[in-house]
């Protein structure tokens, strides 16, 4: 099993990064270069989670040798004999016997854990602060050449590279004069690191702090079902907002980019830029700029109206922003309408008697065997109206338990002497059995909590629509690899910092022990004094604060009086939200009910007349529509006659407003789904941004 258990998690957490950039970004649309990036850096990411307690269990049997060598120095014992066991013996095992320090199942052999921690340090930290941010200005840029891009993202990250420049230049003249400390590459290479952990323990303080208390406070308000359903009016109200301003915002972009490409005709030099900016646009969009082209009329070389290639690129990078943003608005709010509509069902049949769970649009599609012989609606009703929410509040008391083991640990970590830090006192104690399995899966757990509190806000976070990490296949190329960028500056001081934790950091708990091959890398962060024995431990206290601040929601109370409408049960403008959602979410209802009704009827006529009289349905189709078509037909050439025309009669314009007016219209149900707060029947979501390229076969299509 030697070195089984680091190659399985290796390939694990591959699938596990994999499937979540399948949830996020969009594998058949974006760039392969943005797409490789991400999947990289939230790979190595995860990998340094998911091996660092085999590292903290090989580091444990690695000491055990150790002391076990020191005590064989010592005065030496005569070897009992060969049938002699441990059980018939008189004298008491010792930490030094054999048995006491066996080999873990999941031992990793020497040599291999720091040469590949260190590949994978180094390879997150060069994504982090070189690739990734360019490659995010790259993606983001509207420039229509690869040098153009790269123009771009160059100048873009100028100031970003230059304050990294200015952090590390300050940390190496602060050792450079410092005259117990000697500059080598070893130094070096210990203040890029620091100055890295120093930043990214920063902002993790930050992050966690929101996250150890809203985590669990959200599966309790999950637990209210009440409660999530008048959340989800709120959220519903300004979803509808922002998606009604994302269509505005579309139309007034995609008037722009007609008057462009009217005013640049098939033959000018700038006329190439304009097809590349048709191209992002929706396909609806398309069609009728097409059908508005000239392309037989030559631009005038004496004109000097036309726009210049900076101004198109400007163009493109907000056709680019607009498009994506429509289209995510779009899913977001359907995704929000099945959330309201099921939670809905669940207030419904909360009081049913009959204790069967009644959806109000069930499914088309025909049930599984899961949903026929597993989850049944009696099944279903027991989990959604009693079970889910004790469940939920079980967890949310679980959760809220390992939040304060955090916090606690965190403000007493640097102790010693006594241990205080709850953590390094699990450890300890399983430390003294060598029992490595209970060793491994604590450490799994509890790093495992810290990275979801860390990586769930990083996820959950809004910087306005710039960045945004929005599921099903909604992320922009910018907002991921901002993500991954995070990820990998936050992941390192996270480790260290649950090193730390259990004790297992030499340099901050200041103890003689085996270092793990983690630490190893890191240099000694004594180096730079102040940061080791200050920053490091007293800095991370400050979480105490950011947790009290996040439980009584001041920061939800401060947005709120800036003019950002938040969810606060005695705000009267929540009320108002409230109530405008309701109304949205009742009248999609009746909108999504009247196109089933329509669907309905046309299946039960279908299998009521269709079969007998298929044939005369489609001959009386076909002459309809030749009729429909002759008729049309003889509407417009009167309607251009009046148009074009100034003669003719009184009676005959009287006679083609008639026509106009009395033209047939066909029942469609879809019609009817129109609405005034939902122009998505004149909208396609087609279109594709920058970011996207060519089809992959449609694989891993979302359900």
């Amino acid at each position: 099993m030697s070195g089984a258990a680091l190659g399985m998690e290796v390939v694990v957490v591959f699938f596990l990064a994999l499937f979540l950039l399948h949830r996020y970004g969009d594998f058949r649309k974006q760039q392969r270069m943005v797409l490789f990036g991400t999947l990289l850096a939230w790979y190595l990411c995860f990998l340094i989670v998911f091996i660092l307690p085999l590292d903290v269990s090989t580091t444990i049997y690695n000491q055990c040798k150790v002391d076990h060598k020191d005590h064989d120095l010592g005065p030496t014992l005569s070897p009992p004999p060969a049938n002699h066991t441990v059980a018939n013996s008189s004298v008491t095992p010792t930490k030094s016997d054999v048995t006491s320090c066996y080999k873990p199942w999941s031992y990793i052999p020497d040599g291999i854990l720091p040469v590949f921690w260190r590949v994978v340090y180094w390879t997150s930290q060069c994504l982090t602060w070189l690739l990734l941010p360019f490659m995010q200005s790259y993606a983001r840029s509207g420039g229509f050449s690869i040098t153009g891009k790269i123009k771009t993202a160059l100048i873009e990250n100028a100031i970003y590279y230059g304050t990294y420049l200015l952090i590390f230049g300050s940390l190496l003249i602060y050792v450079a004069v410092h005259p117990e400390l000697h500059l080598s590459w070893y130094e070096l290479q210990t203040i890029g690191i620091t100055a890295a952990n120093t930043w990214g323990l920063f902002l993790l303080v930050l992050l966690m702090g929101y996250g150890l208390v809203e985590i669990p406070r959200s599966y309790w308000n999950a637990s209210r079902h009440g409660h999530l359903l008048i959340k989800t009016y709120f959220k519903a109200s300004k979803l509808m907002t922002e998606k009604a301003d994302a269509e505005e915002n579309l139309e007034d972009v995609m008037e722009e980019v007609r008057k462009v490409s009217e005013s640049i005709k098939y033959n000018h030099p700038l006329r190439k830029y304009i097809d590349t900016i048709l191209r992002k646009c929706p396909l609806d969009y398309q069609e009728k700029m097409g059908r508005n082209m000239d392309d037989y009329e030559d631009f005038d070389d004496k004109q000097n109206t036309y726009p210049s290639e900076k101004s198109l690129v400007k163009l493109h990078k907000q056709v680019i922003y607009a498009v994506q943003r429509h289209n995510r608005t779009r899913v977001q709010w359907q995704i929000l309408l099945q959330q309201a509509i099921h939670l809905e069902d669940v207030a419904k049949n909360e009081t049913s008697s009959t204790h069967q769970f009644v959806h109000s649009f069930p499914s088309s599609e025909p049930a599984g065997w899961f949903s026929r012989y597993v989850y049944t609606p009696s099944v279903e009703w027991y989990w959604e109206c009693l079970l889910k929410r004790w469940f939920y509040r079980l967890l949310s008391v679980v959760l809220t338990l390992f939040s304060v083991a955090v916090v606690w640990s965190e403000c007493t970590f640097f102790s010693t002497r006594p241990v205080l830090s709850l953590f390094a006192v699990f450890i300890q104690l399983a430390e003294r059995d060598y029992n490595y399995l209970y060793i491994e899966m604590a450490c799994f757990i509890t790093i495992f909590f810290l990275c979801t509190c860390v990586y769930s806000t990083v996820f959950r976070i809004r910087v306005f629509n710039y960045y945004y990490l929005a599921s099903h296949h909604q992320t922009d190329a910018y907002s991921l690899q901002f993500s991954g960028m995070l990820f990998c500056r936050l992941t390192p001081p996270l480790c260290l910092n649950f090193l730390g934790l259990i004790h297992m950091d030499s340099a901050i708990s200041h103890q003689k022990k085996e270092p793990t091959a983690y630490t190893s890398i890191m240099g000694s962060m004594q180096v730079l004094y102040f940061i080791a024995n200050g920053f490091y431990i007293y800095y991370p206290m400050l979480i105490v604060i950011l947790t009290i601040a996040t439980y009584f929601s001041l920061g939800t109370r401060c947005l709120n009086l800036l003019g950002f409408q938040q969810f606060m049960g005695d705000n009267e403008m929540t009320s108002d939200l409230i109530d405008e959602g309701k109304e949205l979410i009742r009248r999609e209802k009746r909108k999504r009910q009247r196109i089933e009704d329509g669907e309905n009827r046309r299946r039960e006529w279908k299998e009521r007349y269709g079969n007998p009289r298929e044939d005369f349905t489609a001959r009386n189709r076909s002459s309809h529509e030749m009729k429909e078509t002759s008729y049309s037909d003889s509407v417009a050439s009167h309607t251009r006659q009046a148009k074009y025309s100034r003669s003719g009669s009184r009676a005959e314009r009287d006679c083609i407003e008639l026509l106009q007016d009395a033209e047939p219209l066909d029942f469609n149900a879809d019609s009817l789904a129109d609405d005034a707060l939902d122009t998505e029947s004149t909208r396609h979501a087609g279109g594709r941004y920058l970011s996207m390229s060519s089809s992959w076969n449609r694989i891993f299509d979302d359900v």
